[in-house]
């Protein structure tokens, strides 16, 4: 003989089940910032990606069960190719691809006696930050529009109420970054536990790019944010760059000039002894004009090209640096 089991037991007995589900799982993040969504979830598989573009300027970031959110992905690319192909490619938006993911959603936790252990974030990034599209899709077909940020998964209200207190207005993509970790670490103060590249899964919807705006950020790229949020490193402390960072010439290629200059401010301390003292060998300066001559008092054309030259090299070598760490993160478009 079957048993009765009112509706309101069996929705409850189901929405319990996939809480269970999805909290047993990591959390994710999704954060904006002046140029555009960020996305960060803990993953260290390089294989399985919770966080995949879906259209043009559209993302997708899930948690839960890895085997129902890729259905759920792989039929959203579908759907979003679909439309764009029948009507126009303006016609695909992040509310409508959230509509029918709650349709989705909804029609499983219904009809089916498991429904899906998933929860999902859809989000847009348009030509301005105010119009940006950020929707958070739940197990059962609810659907909400999210502003700022957004966290998922099983701690979610803990890491939401740092993200709170952290989050401000047209941050940084570093900045975006710190707070996206301080969450999802439960440390409200910015201390964090050591979090490397190889940890996490990041990616970006990038206004700036044209066309497909999605980028995956890994490699060097992420590396390099991670030391810049990092709370003891000179960039998250203030501190001021030392000279092998801005390019400067070496302290010993400053010191004739400061002494010239003490010598010609001291009293009754002829002009051409600092002059003797400091020139190179070897210089047509020296042994070729007076002690009491303009020159003599003047920098020698021969120490401005020695500055130079030391320093230009320096800041040469900083160009290629900085483009090898662009082009890691294009390579991981």
């Amino acid at each position: 003989m079957p048993f009765y089991v009112s509706p309101e037991q069996a929705m409850k007995d189901k929405a319990d089940y996939a809480r269970k589900g999805i909290a047993r799982g990591r959390s994710g993040v999704v954060i904006q910032y002046d140029a555009g969504i960020l996305f960060v979830a803990p993953n260290p598989s390089r294989a399985l990606h919770k966080i995949s573009e879906i259209y043009d300027r559209i993302a997708f970031a899930a948690v839960g069960r890895y085997n129902e959110y890729e259905i759920l992905r792989k039929a959203g690319v579908r759907y979003a190719d679909m439309t764009g192909y029948q009507y126009d490619r303006q016609d695909v938006t992040a509310r409508g691809l959230a509509n029918w993911y709650a349709q989705t959603l909804g029609t499983i936790f219904t009809d089916s006696p498991k429904p899906f252990e998933v929860e999902i974030v859809v989000a847009e990034a348009a030509e301005v930050s105010a119009e940006d599209q950020i929707y958070r899709v739940t197990f059962d077909g609810s659907v909400a529009e999210e502003h700022g940020y957004v966290a998922m998964g099983g701690q979610a209200e803990a890491i939401a109420a740092v993200l709170k207190d952290r989050y401000s207005d047209a941050m940084t993509l570093s900045g975006a970054l710190a707070v996206a970790i301080a969450g999802l670490s439960g440390q409200g103060n910015g201390d964090r536990p050591e979090i490397t590249a190889s940890q996490l899964e990041v990616a970006v919807l990038d206004r700036a790019r044209p066309h497909r705006t999605f980028r995956r950020l890994t490699g060097n790229r992420l590396e390099t944010l991670l030391a810049e949020v990092a709370p003891g490193s000179p960039a998250g402390s203030g501190a001021a760059p030392g000279p092998a960072s801005t390019g400067a010439a070496p302290s010993g290629a400053a010191h004739p000039r400061s002494s010239r200059k003490s010598g010609h401010a001291a009293a009754g301390t002829p002009a051409g002894s600092d002059t003797a003292g400091t020139e190179p060998a070897g210089s047509d300066t020296a042994g070729t004009e007076p002690a009491g001559s303009d020159t003599a008092g003047t920098e020698p054309a021969g120490s401005d090209t020695a500055e130079s030259d030391k320093a230009g090299p320096q800041t040469g070598n900083e160009r290629p640096g900085q483009e090898s760490t662009d082009s890691d993160g294009g390579k991981a478009s």
